[in-house]
């Protein structure tokens, strides 16, 4: 059986094929975790989804959680009283959603891939912060150097992959628990996660390229075999 990864997702006016408001994620995200032989499934930033004992007992019915990426969080979630006039796309609903999904599996013990947003939320959750706007991290691809031995590197293969990055912000101060993992060359944080865990944050979006670089296809199939391992633990 498929493991059951939970997704969140994004509110849109508008969607092809569609005449009223739609929730949806990116496509490539679904792609690379189908081909690492997981199941997707999409849940909606809606209130009802929002309840904590709610959302416990129902994260607890998946083997896994993927965070995708996404517009800015509210820098007020992080303390911020000054908010960069390049912070874009706020929206509480997605914030509330991403927020509490990710202390929510963290809590439960959830093997965990948080991408691009959702690496920034992951870090936000456990109580750190954001630079508000960096440059030069738009649409690039890059090499990361990730820390040998380090989660990062074991579920990529390697030390020094190349991604695609499509981000403005960063992680600043870091969450409770969490290790720096993976930087960019200009010392940009690319990956954390939590010792002893599979809890894994990246800056940078391994779906993108994930159909053809087996690097960041891999990191995707070394998340779902570790809900595939959650999974059997859990069921049997």
């Amino acid at each position: 059986m498929r493991p059951l990864i939970a997704l969140t997702s994004r509110k849109s006016e508008r969607a092809e094929t569609w005449r009223v408001p739609v929730t949806a994620v990116g496509r490539t995200y679904l792609d690379a975790i189908v081909r690492a032989g997981g199941q997707p499934v999409v849940l909606p930033p809606l209130e009802a989804t929002l309840g904590t004992d709610d959302l416990a007992a129902t994260l607890d019915r998946f083997d896994g959680v993927c965070l995708p990426g996404g517009p800015d969080v509210d820098p007020g979630r992080y303390g911020a009283t000054d908010v960069h006039p390049k912070v874009v796309g706020v929206d509480a609903d997605h914030d509330a959603l991403d927020l509490a999904v990710a202390r929510t599996a963290v809590e439960l013990g959830l093997p965990l891939l948080a991408i691009c947003r959702g690496h920034q939320v992951l870090n936000v959750a456990l109580g750190g912060t954001l630079v508000q706007h960096i440059e030069d991290h738009r649409f690039v691809h890059h090499a990361v150097a990730l820390e040998p031995g380090s989660l990062a590197a074991d579920a990529v293969g390697q030390h020094a992959p190349v991604g695609h990055s499509v981000h403005h912000q960063a992680i600043e101060r870091l969450g409770a628990g969490l290790v720096v993992s993976g930087r960019a060359d200009d010392g940009t944080i690319e990956a954390v996660e939590l010792p002893g865990r599979w809890v894994l944050g990246v800056q940078w979006h391994p779906e993108d390229t994930a159909a053809d670089d087996p690097d960041q296809q891999r990191l995707f199939d070394s998340f779902v075999a570790a809900a595939g391992t959650h999974h059997h633990r859990c069921r049997f």
